[in-house]
């Protein structure tokens, strides 16, 4: 393959507090769409924590059992801690709440980078301001159904953005 027909990828990270509960479901539902709308070639995407507690572990069963018993798959997601030299090779950071978007601006390294984040819920018209996602962790499987729908929302409303502008690119 020639250097000029290579694809670069748009290349998203969603982020959260420790990568099991919400950033976990947004990168899971995020890429089904992808996966639907067959541009797995030409988006990537991932989820991290700010926090470094739950590094390896596998998403809260919780989050798994939601995310099941709407059809998609967490078994293979392992968390990871947001590390602010993934910053170049991001087009979007996705926070999951404004605590996230915060600590994501700030560690940003250049301006530039800064603009790079954005809160999941901002993209979703019909969300009520502040456009937290509440964390369910220390709340019950309903909660975490409920989160699993606002997410599932706003990453339609995201994708259906960012879909014209990737369709184009991939026609290049």
């Amino acid at each position: 393959m020639s250097r000029a027909s290579e694809v670069v990828p748009f290349s998203i990270c969603f982020v959260c507090a420790g990568n099991i509960c919400r950033s976990p479901m947004a990168e899971i539902v995020f890429l089904s769409r992808v996966e639907q709308a067959g541009l797995s070639r030409w988006v990537t995407a991932t989820s991290a924590g700010i926090g470094d507690w739950h590094v390896g572990e596998r998403a809260d069963q919780r989050t798994l059992d939601a995310l099941a018993a709407r059809g998609y798959d967490g078994s293979m997601h392992r968390a990871k801690q947001f590390d602010e030299n993934w910053f170049p090779n991001l087009d979007l950071v996705v926070a999951l709440d404004r605590t996230h978007l915060r600590s994501l601006q700030h560690s940003a390294p250049t301006a530039s980078d800064q603009t790079k984040v954005s809160l999941l819920m901002s993209f979703d018209d019909s969300a009520d301001r502040p456009w937290d996602v509440p964390d369910p962790y220390y709340s019950n499987a309903q909660t975490f159904d409920k989160v699993l729908g606002m997410i599932e929302r706003a990453s339609l409303a995201l994708f259906r953005q960012l879909e014209p502008a990737i369709r184009q690119g991939a026609l290049r």
